[in-house]
């Protein structure tokens, strides 16, 4: 063992005269000036390139959430929306057939049913018309960040 251990101590001193005399052998170099101020110039702008990335990325990924949210809401809202007209169309369809069973003659009959369906299809325009507003309202507030994020985006890009 103890020629093993006088060999690698051997060895190491051996590579380390080589890198040694290496190092002297290798010139000395200087960088210029000009090849200097370049890198400092292309790291400047690297960095100053990266914080623009970054702060695009937060900005975006902040727009998705307010889009995500508002798209949330509005689905959530026009649902309700939905359930309540359907309660409403059942309630009125039950009182029809409560109305239906009290009628005496066949004439009374037809007035009932002339006069439901009418209510039914003013009712059925009215709702139609509440929805699409509310579609509107809600995909306007969902696209909204969207819409100011690219304005601001190539707003920035002509600035650049």
């Amino acid at each position: 063992m103890p020629t093993q251990t006088k060999t690698a101590k051997k060895v190491m001193e051996d590579a380390t005269a080589a890198f040694d005399a290496f190092k002297l052998s290798t010139p000395s170099v200087e960088v210029p000036e000009v090849f200097r101020d370049l890198a400092e110039k292309s790291i400047t702008q690297a960095r100053t390139a990266y914080s623009k990335m970054k702060a695009a990325a937060e900005e975006t990924t902040d727009m998705v959430e307010d889009t995500y949210e508002s798209a949330r809401e509005g689905a959530f809202a026009l649902g309700v929306k939905a359930l309540d007209m359907a309660k409403v169309n059942t309630d009125a369809s039950f009182a029809f057939a409560r109305d239906l069973f009290g009628v005496k003659t066949f004439a009374e009959a037809i007035e009932l049913q002339t006069a439901f369906v009418r209510k039914q299809f003013d009712s059925l325009s009215a709702q139609t018309k509440e929805m699409q507003e509310l579609s509107q309202k809600y995909f306007t507030e969902t696209t909204k960040p969207v819409t100011v994020q690219f304005e601001k985006t190539f707003k920035d890009m002509k600035a650049s």
